[in-house]
């Protein structure tokens, strides 16, 4: 059976993936002061870091609309499944408009099969649980079965974030410029992680960039035993070298099966700022 997967701006998924598992994606919306764009579509990443540079700013981020997933879902044929997997509600109204537009269209079409599903989480965590269902529709598990497999992956799903800056917290307003100007100072990095609600919280605040690396390394064995058999996710905004050499450290470590890395695309990147590091991997 051919399942359709979906997702929203809020995930960063390797461009092999995309195209390997024919994921189809909803935009979000970014605001800056000279206009509104969509993610991937009519704002490149190499455009959005730019504008942030040129124009001081970081934009306001806006869910797609229940029309914008309601015209989505009606691209897919009729005969074919949805599994649509969103960034945290706890982050987001996006979820609830993809759960609207899905009320919409089976008030049209009541014999369509779509499940909406909140992943807890952003970035690569999102590009995992894609990974993860591919592994399962290969395994011929049924549409239901998939969707319970999933939720159940969800509970399950470590997405830690280590930020290199602050200045995109200041100029988003998420934190005073006297805190960042601190942190900047006494070169404090922030160790962040998704909650088990979906909320993304700091679970440590590190001085120095080489131990709070190390220190995000170390966090891994904390999360998880037994990786011979699991997949690990990277997306770094706009440090591609500093990255590339983390995941070999992290590989050097800890024995995963496969390791993907991509791109932190301009949601993440709108409040992790420069350098900041996603990664996602089960624990069990």
């Amino acid at each position: 059976m051919q399942i359709q997967l979906m997702t929203d701006g809020g995930a960063d998924i390797p461009q092999q993936l995309i195209e390997q598992l024919n994921i189809k994606i909803v935009p979000l919306y970014l605001h800056f002061s000279d206009g509104e764009y969509q993610t991937g579509r009519t704002l490149s990443l190499e455009s959005f870091h730019h504008k942030v540079k040129e124009l001081n700013e970081v934009p306001l981020s806006s869910a797609p609309s229940p029309n914008d997933f309601y015209k989505a879902y009606k691209n897919v044929p009729a005969d074919r499944p949805i599994i649509m997997l969103n960034m945290s509600k706890e982050l987001s109204s996006t979820h609830a408009n993809a759960v609207f537009a899905k009320d919409m269209l089976l008030e049209e079409e009541p014999d369509r099969k779509v499940a909406v599903i909140n992943t807890k989480s952003a970035s690569g965590a999102i590009a995992l649980l894609l990974h993860e269902l591919n592994e399962k529709i290969k395994d011929n598990y049924t549409f239901e079965n998939l969707v319970q497999h999933i939720e159940e992956r969800i509970e399950n799903t470590a997405t830690l974030f280590v930020l290199n800056t602050l200045d995109n917290l200041v100029r988003g307003g998420r934190i005073s410029k006297v805190t960042g100007k601190i942190a900047k100072t006494l070169n404090i990095k922030l160790l962040m992680r998704a909650s088990e609600e979906g909320t993304i919280e700091v679970t440590e605040k590190v001085r120095g960039n080489k131990k709070a690396v190390t220190r995000f390394i170390n966090q891994i064995g904390e999360y998880a035993k037994n990786f011979e058999h699991k997949a690990l996710f990277m997306s770094h905004c706009n440090s591609e070298s500093k990255a590339k050499n983390l995941l070999q450290d992290i590989k050097n470590k800890y024995p995963f099966k496969e390791t993907f890395l991509c791109d932190t695309g301009p949601i993440i990147a709108t409040h992790g700022g420069e350098g900041a590091i996603v990664i996602a991997f089960f624990k069990d």
